[in-house]
C-alpha cells in the first residue's frame, strides 16, 4: 500500500482555527489527522508544502517508524511547527491502518486498559473575572454531568502580581470550590504566568480548597526550575503540553518536574509517539492527563491512545464548550456524555469528517487572542 495524495483544509472554530489533514492510498482507503495549532495553523501548513509531502507520497502507512523518523531527522530544527506536522500525519496513517485491518486504533496498541474515561471540562469560563460569575459557570458545568473542572483564575498576570490580584486569583478559586462542593475536583490552570514566588504564594494559599493540580504554575522551559517549585509545592503539578520531543518529556520525567504529565497527542509526534512517552512516566509514578484543546480529530487520536494507557488520570474535554456544531463536522460523533468518555469499537479512529460541513466554517485569521490581552479571557467561551 502507497500514499498516493495528501490534502489540507482549514476549519474556523471561534476563537481557533482546525487544521485537517487526508492521505488517500492507492487502495482506496483514506485516513484523516490534525495538525492544528494555536495560530500557527498557517505555518504548519506551509512546512507540510515545503517539507512533509515529498516524504509522505509514496509512503507505506504501514512503516509508521521509518516514516518518523524521515521526517523527524530531515527536519533538523524541531519544535511545534515541525512536530504538530508529523503528529498529524502519523495520526493518519494509524486511521489507514485501522480501517485497513478493520480494527480501532486501541487495539493494534495492545487494547483498552479502561471502558471509559473520566473528563475534565475546560473552556466553560469566561467573560466578568468576578467569584459571583464564575460560581454560576461552575455550576453550569456540574449540572452537565463532569465531576472535574479547569480553570485559569489570574487574567493577565505576567510573573508578578499585585496583592489585589493574588487575592482576586484567590477568590476565584475560593468561590468554584463553594459552588461546586467538595466531591468535586478543581484544577488550576497556569499558562506558565507566574514567577516562582508568586506561584509559591499562590499554591499555598489555595491549598486549603484542595485543587487536583496546578497546571504550568511556572515558565515550563525551566525543567530544573520546575522541579524545585514541585518539591515545594503541596499541591501537584501537572506539565508538559509545550513540550514536543522524546528528549523532552524524558528531562522531564527523570528530573521529576510535574506529578502529571500533560503531553500533546497532536503536537508529540502522534499516537506511536505518546504510548511510549506514558510508559516512560509509568514506572516514575507519574501520571497521564492528555493535553487536547484543538479539533474533534486530534480529540480521537488522543482518545485512541488514552484507553491503552495504564497510568492515565484524566482526560481533557472542550467537547461542551467551544462551538455548537463540533461533532457535526465528524458527522456527529460525541465521546463525552455525562462527564465520561466512552471510546467506540469503529476501525482506524472512529471518525470520517464531514467536508461540506468543514467548508461551512472558512478559515479566520489572527482567530486566537493572546493569552496576556483582555480579550482572551472575555471570549474564551466564544462560540460560533
Amino acid at each position: 500500500m502507497k500514499i498516493v495524495k495528501m490534502e489540507k483544509f482549514f476549519v474556523n472554530a471561534g476563537i481557533r482555527n482546525w487544521l485537517f489533514i487526508k492521505l488517500s492510498t492507492d487502495e482506496g482507503i483514506v485516513g484523516y489527522g490534525e495538525a492544528s495549532l494555536e495560530w500557527q495553523e498557517k505555518a504548519v501548513d506551509s512546512f507540510i508544502d515545503e517539507f512533509v509531502m515529498k516524504y509522505v507520497i509514496g509512503a507505506n502507512p504501514f512503516e509508521i517508524e521509518r516514516l518518523f523518523v524521515k521526517l523527524y531527522r530531515g527536519q533538523y530544527e524541531g519544535g511545534a511547527v515541525a512536530m504538530t506536522a508529523i503528529s498529524a500525519v502519523e495520526i493518519a496513517c494509524w486511521d489507514i491502518i485501522g480501517k485497513y485491518v478493520g480494527q480501532p486504533i486501541f487495539n493494534l496498541l495492545g487494547g483498552k486498559c479502561s471502558d471509559s474515561l473520566r473528563a475534565y471540562a475546560n473552556g466553560w469560563y469566561g467573560g466578568e473575572r468576578i467569584p459571583e460569575v464564575i460560581a454560576e459557570q461552575a455550576k453550569a458545568v456540574t449540572a452537565k454531568g463532569y465531576t472535574a473542572l479547569k480553570f485559569d483564575p489570574f487574567g493577565v498576570a505576567w510573573k508578578e502580581m499585585t496583592k489585589d490580584e493574588l487575592h482576586k486569583s484567590i477568590d476565584l478559586v475560593s468561590a468554584v470550590r463553594d459552588a461546586v462542593g467538595n466531591n468535586v475536583d478543581i484544577l488550576i490552570e497556569g499558562h506558565g504566568r507566574l514567577s516562582f514566588n508568586t506561584a509559591l504564594e499562590f499554591a499555598c494559599e489555595v491549598e486549603q480548597y484542595h485543587p487536583l493540580w496546578f497546571e504550568e504554575p511556572i515558565c515550563y522551559e525551566n525543567l530544573e526550575l520546575l522541579s524545585e517549585f514541585r518539591s515545594r509545592c503541596n499541591i501537584r503539578v501537572a506539565a508538559g503540553e509545550r513540550l514536543y520531543t522524546f528528549y523532552d518529556f524524558s528531562r522531564l520525567i527523570q528530573q521529576h518536574a510535574a506529578d502529571v504529565l500533560q503531553f500533546d497527542v497532536a503536537h508529540c509526534g502522534g499516537i506511536l509517539a505518546a504510548k511510549k512517552i506514558a510508559a516512560m512516566a509509568y514506572p516514575q509514578d507519574i501520571f497521564i492527563a492528555p493535553h487536547c484543546s484543538i479539533g474533534p480529530i486530534a480529540t480521537a487520536a488522543t482518545l485512541q491512545v488514552g484507553v491503552t494507557i495504564p497510568n492515565l488520570l484524566i482526560q481533557e474535554a472542550f467537547h461542551d464548550f467551544d462551538v455548537p456544531w463540533r461533532s457535526s463536522v465528524v458527522c456527529g460523533w460525541n465521546p463525552v456524555h455525562d462527564g465520561i468518555i466512552e471510546v467506540a469499537d469503529n476501525p482506524g479512529l472512529g471518525v470520517e469528517v464531514d467536508e461540506s460541513v468543514a467548508r461551512e466554517h472558512p478559515y479566520k485569521q489572527n482567530a486566537f487572542p493572546s493569552l496576556w490581552e483582555e480579550e482572551w479571557y472575555e471570549g474564551f467561551t466564544q462560540r460560533s
